[in-house]
C-alpha cells in the first residue's frame, strides 16, 4: 500500500521535513506522486529511508550516502566500489567508538573519585 508522506515518516521514525530534506539532497529515488502533486511511498522506500538514518546516526556525511545511494541506483556490478564506501565508514565509526570508549573511562573514573570522596565524607 502506498502511503503518505506523514505515514512513511511515522513507519521510519523520522519526521517528513527530514524526508523532504532527503529527498532534496539527492539522497532517495524519485518518489511516486498523486496527480495532485502529494508524495506517495512504498514498502522499499520506507526500508530505504530506514538505511539512510541508520547511516546518519553513525555519522555518515550526507555527501557519501549520496554517493552510496548513486551507487545503488546504478544496480548491479558497482558492488565492489559500495563494499569499499561501507568499509571506509565502519572502520571511521569504529575509530569513533573507540574515542568514546576512552572519554566514558574518564567519566567512570571521576564518577568513582567523588564516590569515595563522599562515601569518606559521610563516614566522617
Amino acid at each position: 500500500p502506498d502511503l503518505t508522506i506523514a505515514e512513511a515518516a511515522e513507519r521510519a521514525g523520522i519526521s517528513a521535513h527530514t524526508i523532504r530534506y532527503y529527498e532534496r539532497a539527492g539522497l532517495l529515488a524519485p518518489i511516486e506522486r498523486t496527480d495532485s502533486g502529494h508524495r506517495r511511498f512504498a514498502a522499499e522506500d520506507i526500508e530505504w529511508i530506514v538505511v539512510i538514518t541508520k547511516l546518519r546516526a553513525t555519522g555518515m556525511p550526507i555527501r557519501r550516502i549520496r554517493e552510496y545511494a548513486e551507487l545503488v541506483r546504478e544496480g548491479d556490478g558497482n558492488e565492489l566500489e559500495r563494499l569499499a564506501l561501507l568499509e571506509s565508514h565502519r572502520e571511521e565509526v569504529l575509530r569513533r567508538l573507540d574515542e568514546v570508549q576512552q572519554n566514558l573511562e574518564l567519566v567512570d573514573y571521576k564518577i568513582a573519585l567523588y564516590r569515595k570522596r563522599l562515601d569518606r565524607s559521610e563516614a566522617a
